[in-house]
């Protein structure tokens, strides 16, 4: 009876039974999904118990315990999953049977389209900066290593093994000596793939410039040749270097290979003030202190310039008072014309004065001058005929061969009537 029984319950494995491990999908892709399945072959005739699963990889169960499910999935499958596989059929922990054994293969996608960006982005920093390597890939699956290289040579910087496609490598502050091309690498058991070369500028800012002023002696005096010299200590080259003369721009020089630059100046007399000069490679500018300059002036020239300023003084005020005196004249002109057969006057008669005596027993005879008498010919005009007194003198002191008598104001009269009287005109006299 007990072993009837035996029978009943062993007959679906006792039969000419196989068990089958079915993997799917046959080619397993890393990353993707993969479902063992226990399957019996033929099919059991008698169910009336109820067959249990146990799946191994390696001799190792996969599962804790028995499982009513024929199936085992693996919902993110890796390149660690290779390896041989079996399944494992019973009823209770009487009887059990096991499956043939499958070599699994999971395969990886192989690396592909590597690139290396940077932060922040033109690969142009400032010293002192932070810099960022993204290395990236677009295909590939499992466990990538990245590796980041500088140089043509390769010079290796970091090597990083992580489940992504993507890693990154930061230098926290840059030096102008990580002014370099830079490449990664990325590899996932088929080989390395590489990216493209990234250059990385490294500028350092110009610090302050120093201006030194070079003479040929302490006492500086026009026509001197002074050397201005500009130099910023630190700065990445090239740098634009620009001389200034209170705030006016004297001129600019560039140092492509760094270092100070020389600017001559030769002195004139406006050449006292204060000077500085400007640093500029194309991140902040930065401008010296200011550095005073004191010429010397030589008296004479100290007086050429008062004279000048004098002179330019006087023409600024007499400038208008001649003008409005030619103009006077010109109207004083145009006024006192006369028709031609009134162009004659009779000169008014000289007013006698009287003398003074000076050591003399008898009174003198007067000489008489006409003063202020306006002659006007043509174009010319003859003015200010001074009046002049004189006293005669004696018998005894008169030179020989003259006589009082001989001057008289005839003389003086015919002198100024050399000109056609027609065209005279005469003032009164003033």
């Amino acid at each position: 009876m007990f072993l009837r029984l035996l029978l009943l319950i062993c007959a679906p494995l006792c039969e000419s039974t196989e068990l089958f491990l079915i993997v799917s999908p046959s080619r397993p892709i890393e990353g993707n999904t993969m479902t063992l399945t226990c399957k019996t072959q033929p099919p059991p005739q008698k169910l009336d118990a109820k067959l249990q699963f146990l799946f191994y990889k390696d001799g190792r169960a996969l599962g804790p315990a028995l499982d009513s499910l024929p199936e085992f999935r693996i919902p993110v499958v890796r390149k660690e999953d290779s390896g041989s596989y079996w399944c494992q059929a019973k009823i209770t922990s009487i009887k059990a049977k096991l499956s043939r054994r499958v070599q699994i293969e999971v395969h990886r996608v192989p690396i592909g389209n590597v690139s290396l960006e940077i932060q922040p982005p033109g690969g142009h920093l400032i010293e002192g900066e932070k810099l960022v390597l993204v290395c990236l890939v677009t295909e590939g699956t499992g466990d990538i290593t990245f590796f980041w290289f500088r140089g043509a040579r390769g010079l290796s910087l970091k090597m990083k093994t992580q489940h992504s496609l993507m890693a990154t490598f930061e230098i926290p502050a840059v030096r102008e000596s990580d002014s370099d091309q830079y490449y990664c690498a990325a590899d996932n058991g088929y080989g390395p793939s590489f990216s493209e070369l990234v250059s990385i500028t490294v500028r350092i800012p110009v610090s302050r410039p120093v201006l030194t002023l070079r003479a040929p002696a302490a006492q500086l005096v026009v026509g001197h040749i002074v050397e201005l010299h500009c130099e910023a200590q630190r700065g990445s080259p090239p740098i634009l270097y620009q001389f200034y003369h209170e705030d006016g721009a004297l001129g600019n020089s560039s140092a492509p290979f760094g270092g100070g630059v020389s600017f001559n100046l030769s002195l004139t007399a406006e050449d006292s003030g204060n000077y500085y000069c400007e640093a500029n490679n194309g991140q902040v500018a930065q401008r010296s202190e200011v550095v005073p300059l004191n010429i010397t002036v030589p008296m004479e020239d100290r007086n050429e310039v008062l004279t000048s300023g004098v002179i330019e003084l006087v023409l600024g005020i007499l400038a208008p008072t001649t003008l409005a005196l030619l103009f006077c004249c010109w109207l004083k002109r145009k006024i006192g014309r006369r028709p031609a057969k009134d162009a004659v006057r009779s000169i008014p008669s000289p007013v006698p004065q009287e003398s003074t005596y000076f050591n003399s027993q008898a009174p003198e005879q007067l000489h008489f001058d006409y003063e202020n008498v306006n002659i006007v010919s043509g174009d010319e005009v003859y003015s200010l005929v001074y009046c002049v007194q004189q006293e005669q003198p004696s018998a005894a002191e008169e030179p020989l061969g003259t006589h009082p008598g001989d001057k008289d104001s005839s003389a003086i009269y015919s002198r100024l009537k050399k000109a056609d009287l027609t065209d005279m005109d005469y003032d009164d006299v003033m």
